[in-house]
């Protein structure tokens, strides 16, 4: 199919692990009952291209690839424009044949702040386009969750930032293809996109029904794209981190059905095989409350004062008994995990043996003049110690206001996520709503948000021992960053772990928003969990 102009407009409509298991669709590989020919993938219709590109290592190298060119994954597209993907397919590394048939497929999302990414103009690899025109929200600020300085041309490729790096991104559209990967970019809707009327469209959940559709879309077309469609490998950063996370947790559940139907999606499984997320923006419903328990203390960047502490200390009452409601237990054996020795697991599971890993890194004489500048560290026996109180005053001002989500006037991107029909933004949070400060009367949010909720949060899905969910997971934040909570990246490994699954979750020491330092080991471990020997 074409790539043309909007179509229409969309349908937009506390958990235990020892739940039930949530109901699935188990729907797998080609069945073509039902499906479009407009979905049927032309294996012969690509372009061969030549780039040189860094490798993960930063060596160039002279990369020849089959290039297909942007197409609808969807039968009924709503708006056409970013419901498309493209591929790419590796066919020479430095002259060397490469035989991609059996590789990997690297779902490479460019979401971030909730925003769309199109592929539209696409001529080739590592050219998702991340959309940060007409951002909604009130305030018209930068919105939550995106770096500062993200780079115009956007293209991502998960934690990609296209020829630009910003904060240590990376484009692993790029890296994956060096690495022998068939590499699939797919474009979403996003939060600001309108008809023009004034129709909100894009907002939730939007995007990760568009994601799960190009993920229909692959899995149909096994035999004709060419990888293999039982290792597809998601990745993304930011929101898209969030929605990477997500499309892992909720493989194959029957609550997007509808949406899906209602597109013309792919009779097929949306279940991936492994999930790469970096910074991920997610648990929004619980995301103020953890917001306030990491960073409450912190200065603000934008005002230099604190927040008003009896709104943090209210989420920090919220964030304990959700957090308790969890029941979740820490990598390692750690034991139950709440409020309580939260700072005591982060420390000791992830930020000191981050601070260590880095310090270990250094010279000698680097390492002296780091420690110099910074004497809050204990460095002994080759390791870092340090308390929480001391570490939250090295990283310093907090990005965020409070609430740093739902905010009382709905200026947040978020609140944009949850707009609807011509409404621009919501509320979706009971205690942002009985504190509104727009005028609004309604003291509950509107009815279909729970559902919109579940629909966006992968601790739901963990929760409900989603049986189609990845069982591999890789998450990666930095120590710096503070456009979110750790505990949510925590949360999130500490869920899978709890259900049998493989993490890998580490933090970059010092590094903020959207950062990824070790795209070259992602990329070994990709081969390594799906047995890739290519």
């Amino acid at each position: 199919m074409g790539i043309g102009a909007t179509a229409g407009v969309a349908a937009i409509g506390g958990f235990a692990l020892n739940a039930q298991a949530e109901n699935s669709d188990t729907a797998s590989g080609s069945d073509a009952s039902g499906a479009s020919d407009a979905l049927v993938f032309d294996k012969d219709d690509y372009t061969e291209k030549t780039e040189t590109i860094a490798d993960a290592s930063g060596t160039d190298r002279e990369v020849t690839y089959r290039f297909y060119k942007p197409r609808n994954y969807v039968a009924h597209p709503v708006d056409d424009t970013h419901q498309s993907l493209c591929v790419s397919v590796p066919v020479k590394v430095d002259g060397k044949a490469v035989d991609a048939s059996h590789a990997p497929i690297v779902l490479a999302n460019a979401v971030g702040a909730y925003m769309s990414s199109s592929v539209a103009e696409a001529t080739g690899v590592g050219q998702n386009a991340l959309e940060m025109t007409g951002m909604g929200g009130s305030s018209g600020g930068m919105p939550s969750g995106m770096p500062s300085g993200m780079p115009s041309d956007g293209a991502g490729g998960g934690p990609g930032g296209g020829a630009g790096a910003v904060n240590g991104m990376v484009n692993l559209a790029k890296l994956a293809l060096t690495a022998g990967y068939v590499v699939v970019e797919p474009g979403a809707r996003g939060r600001s996109l309108t008809t023009s009327d004034g129709t909100y469209y894009g907002t939730a959940p939007a995007a990760i029904v568009d994601l799960k559709a190009a993920v229909r879309y692959v899995r149909f077309n096994k035999g004709r794209i060419p990888g293999n469609t039982d290792r597809i490998v998601s990745t993304g950063t930011s929101a898209g981190g969030a929605l990477s996370a997500l499309l892992g947790a909720s493989g194959d559940s029957k609550l997007y059905d509808k949406y899906l139907k209602d597109l013309g999606a792919a009779r097929s499984s949306d279940a991936i095989y492994a999930t790469g997320a970096w910074c991920p923006i997610t648990d929004l419903e619980h995301a103020d409350g953890a917001y306030e328990w990491n960073w409450g203390s912190n200065a603000t960047q934008s005002t230099g004062k604190a927040v008003d502490q009896t709104v943090s200390k209210q989420l920090q009452s919220q964030f304990a008994e959700y957090q308790a409601s969890l029941k979740l237990h820490g990598l390692h054996g750690y034991g139950p995990l709440t409020a309580r020795n939260y700072e005591d697991y982060l420390l000791n599971q992830y930020i000191q043996p981050s601070a260590t890993a880095y310090l270990e890194g250094l010279s000698g004489s680097d390492r002296a003049t780091y420690l110099a500048k910074n004497t809050f560290i204990t460095w002994k026996n080759t390791k870092a110690t340090f308390t929480w109180q001391d570490f939250l005053t090295h990283v310093g001002a907090r990005k965020k206001t409070a609430p740093a989500f739902d905010a009382f006037d709905l200026s947040a991107g978020e609140n944009n996520e949850f707009g609807s029909n011509t409404t621009e933004s919501r509320h979706f949070t009971a205690y942002s709503q009985k504190n509104d400060t727009t005028g609004l009367t309604a003291k509950r949010v509107d009815s279909d948000i729970p559902a919109l909720l579940d629909l966006m949060n992968p601790m739901h899905h963990l929760g409900k021992r989603n049986p189609g969910r990845s069982k591999h997971w890789w998450i990666r934040l930095g120590t710096s960053d503070t456009d979110t909570a750790f505990t949510v990246s925590a949360n999130l490994a500490a869920a899978a772990a709890g259900l049998g699954d493989t993490v890998d979750h580490s933090f970059y020491w010092d590094k903020g928003h959207a950062t990824n330092e070790d795209p070259g080991d992602f990329l070994t471990w990709v081969a390594q969990v799906t047995g890739y020997q290519g």
